[in-house]
């Protein structure tokens, strides 16, 4: 196990070969997903990250106001990188898509901090999480079944059509 400073109050326990179950949220939990430019844009990044980073991608889901991600980092790279390498790119865009659309961009995209991450240590809870993350969008009533919900990696679980189909499943 590896702790790795976060902001200058909170420590990030990182147990290495473990899943993590990651949350955060948008800035005032703004509802900036509403857009599926954006989210378009965000399941894009997060692909191209996971490309960059090597970390597997197990499960995840945009919400309106947040995100829902089930990764395993691999050995060298940490979560700090991999959440700057997908957030920051997406918070970039998104500015650039408000001013050309002459929409009033907020402060900022991402509420600050970490967000909720914890360490997945059983087959159960993941699994659990699995579950959580997908079923997310029916519990908030945005849609009737899971596969209705396009910016989730339900349908690649299920092998129906998606933009996104890479999932890592174990």
């Amino acid at each position: 196990m590896i702790w790795v400073e976060h902001r200058k109050t909170r420590k990030r326990y990182e147990h290495q070969g473990h899943a993590r179950f990651l949350i955060f949220s948008t800035f005032n939990r703004r509802a900036f997903f509403n857009d599926p430019v954006l989210c378009d844009d965000f399941a894009d990044q997060l692909m191209r990250t996971r490309d960059r980073h090597g970390f597997k991608l197990h499960a995840w889901v945009i919400m309106p106001e947040h995100v829902h991600l089930l990764i395993r980092p691999s050995v060298e790279i940490g979560v700090s990188k991999i959440l700057s390498g997908l957030k920051r790119p997406v918070a970039t865009r998104a500015m650039r898509y408000w001013r050309k659309q002459n929409m009033d961009a907020p402060s900022s995209f991402w509420l600050p901090g970490g967000g909720h991450d914890r360490n997945i240590f059983s087959r159960d809870e993941f699994e659990e999480k699995i579950k959580y993350t997908h079923w997310n969008p029916v519990k908030r009533g945005l849609v009737r079944r899971p596969e209705d919900w396009a910016w989730s990696s339900f349908r690649a679980w299920k092998n129906l059509d998606t933009p996104w189909p890479t999932i890592d499943r174990g």
